[in-house]
């Protein structure tokens, strides 16, 4: 079963996972980019579903993006 996310679930999940902060005060579903505070005070965008799914949760500049196959 699908969990339902709310800005307020994905505002706890970042604040117990990363040392990044959300930013962003609403959510409109899976494909909507989001904006995030890097640890290092860098603001930059994901979608939820990378930053939890995939571990993407620094700017670019902290965790580069992997390069494609």
């Amino acid at each position: 079963m699908n969990k339902k996310w709310t800005i307020s679930k994905i505002q706890e999940f970042v604040l117990k996972n990363s040392e990044s902060k959300l930013l962003s005060t609403e959510y409109h579903g899976f494909s909507q980019k989001l904006l995030f505070k890097c640890a290092c005070g860098t603001n930059f965008e994901k979608t939820f579903t990378k930053f939890k799914n995939n571990a993407q949760r620094k700017c670019d500049t902290c965790q580069p993006p992997k390069e494609s196959r």
